[in-house]
C-alpha cells in the first residue's frame, strides 16, 4: 500500500496532543496546553469543540502540515457505551451519544467529534476512535458483585493495554488473538487486565479507583470502613469521590501524587516511603494473581506498562512475587499517540475490520 498519513487526536483536561504519521513514523507532535482561563469560559466540555479545533488546524498550518494529503483522522475514544475494543467509524450515533453525554462528560469525548469534522472537510479521510477506554469484553460472571444493586465495570486504559500487547504478541511472532496475557497499566490509575486470546475477559475500574491502590487512587479499601464513613457525618459525597479518586493512594499518605518522589525517597532510606512503595507493589502483584486465576493459570506472559514500570525497585517487587506464573515483560511509558495512529493504519490496511457504533 503506498504511504498515508494519519492525524491523530488526543484531547485531555488541561491540553490538546496530535500527532501527524506517515505510515508507521511520527512526522509531527505537539502538546497543546490549555490555560485555565482558557476553559472556564466554556459551560461545558462540548462547548471547547470549535476553540479546540481552531487550535488543532492552526497548528497544523504552521507546521506546513497539507492536511489535504491525510487519509485518516483518528480521535481518543471518550466516555461512550461499552463497547468491544477495535477501531470504529465515527458515525452519527456515535456523536449523538457523546453530544448527550450519556456517560459522563470527559474531554476526550471530544477526540470523536473533532476528527469527524476534519476529516468530513478533507477529500478522502476517514474519521475513527480506537479503544477508548470504556472498552468492555468482560465475561457475564465477571460483572457479578455482592449485591444485586452493584455491577462490576469495565473502565480501563484500554488503548495502551491492547497496544502493548500486540507489541509483545509480535515479539513471540504470535498473533494477539492467539495468547493469554496479563497487562499490568501503571500511571496515575492502575488497571489490571486478563486478556484471553484477544479479549479482555476481566479487568478492575481504573476510573473509580478499584483494583490496586496508585498514586491518586485509593483502590478496593474495606466496604464496613468505607460505609461508616460515609454516615459518619464527616464527609460529604463529593468529599469521598474525591478520597476514592483524585485524592486517594499515595497523595493520601504522603501529599504527593508523584511515584518517582516516593521512589527517591526510598531510595533515601525513608521508611514510610519504602513502606508504601512495597505495599503498592505488593497490591499490584496480588492483582496480577487474581487475574492468573481467571485464566486458569495458562498465561503466555506478564507485561508492565505505565510511567510506573520505569521504577527498577517496583518491577523487581513485583517480578519476585508473580514470576512464578509467567515470563515478565517490561514495556515502561506509554504513547497514546502512536497507538492511536497504528490502529488507524491497520484500519486503512485492511488488517483489522473496521466496527460499526
Amino acid at each position: 500500500m503506498e504511504d498515508v498519513k494519519i492525524l491523530a487526536i488526543n484531547p485531555g483536561s488541561t491540553s490538546t496532543k496530535i500527532a501527524v504519521y506517515r505510515n508507521t513514523k511520527s512526522v509531527f507532535l505537539k502538546t497543546i496546553r490549555h490555560h485555565t482561563d482558557e476553559l472556564t469560559r466554556f459551560t461545558k466540555v462540548a462547548d471547547q469543540f470549535e476553540f479546540r479545533k481552531e487550535i488543532i488546524l492552526k497548528e497544523l498550518a504552521e507546521a506546513e502540515i497539507d492536511i489535504k494529503k491525510i487519509s485518516a483522522v483518528v480521535g481518543r475514544g471518550g466516555l461512550i457505551k461499552p463497547i468491544e475494543s477495535g477501531v470504529y467509524h465515527v458515525n452519527s450515533r456515535m456523536k449523538e451519544d457523546i453530544k448527550n453525554c450519556i456517560r459522563g462528560e470527559h474531554a476526550s469525548n471530544l477526540g470523536a467529534l473533532i476528527a469527524d469534522d476534519i476529516a468530513s472537510s478533507l477529500p478522502n479521510a476517514k474519521a475513527f476512535i480506537a479503544d477508548p477506554v470504556v472498552v468492555d469484553e468482560m465475561q457475564e460472571v465477571a460483572r457479578i458483585a455482592g449485591h444485586p444493586k452493584f455491577e462490576r465495570v469495565s473502565i480501563f486504559h484500554a488503548l495502551n493495554q491492547k497496544a502493548i500487547a500486540r507489541q509483545y504478541a509480535k515479539s513471540l511472532d504470535k498473533k494477539y488473538e492467539e495468547l493469554n496475557i496479563i497487562v499490568a497499566h501503571l500511571g496515575g490509575g492502575i488497571s489490571v487486565g486478563a486478556h484471553y486470546r484477544g479479549r479482555v475477559v476481566d479487568v478492575n475500574n481504573a476510573l473509580d479507583g478499584e483494583g490496586p491502590f496508585s498514586p491518586e487512587r485509593a483502590g478496593t479499601i474495606p466496604a464496613g470502613q468505607l460505609a461508616k464513613l460515609c454516615f459518619s457525618g464527616e464527609v460529604t459525597y463529593d468529599e469521598v469521590k474525591k478520597m476514592l479518586t483524585g485524592k486517594g493512594g499515595l497523595v493520601a499518605h504522603a501529599g504527593t501524587n508523584d511515584a518517582y518522589e516516593i521512589e527517591t525517597k526510598a531510595k533515601e532510606g525513608d521508611p514510610k516511603a519504602k513502606l508504601l512503595q512495597d505495599a503498592m507493589s505488593y497490591n499490584i502483584a496480588k492483582s496480577i494473581g487474581q487475574m492468573a486465576v481467571v485464566l486458569k493459570g495458562v498465561v503466555d506472559g506478564i507485561i508492565l506498562t505505565g510511567g510506573i514500570a520505569h521504577n527498577p525497585y517496583l518491577v523487581d517487587y513485583i517480578k519476585e512475587m508473580v514470576g512464578f506464573i509467567a515470563p515478565v515483560a517490561v514495556y515502561p511509558g506509554e504513547d497514546e499517540m502512536q497507538a492511536l495512529a497504528m490502529n488507524a493504519l491497520m484500519a486503512l490496511r485492511g488488517e483489522i475490520e473496521v466496527k460499526e457504533y
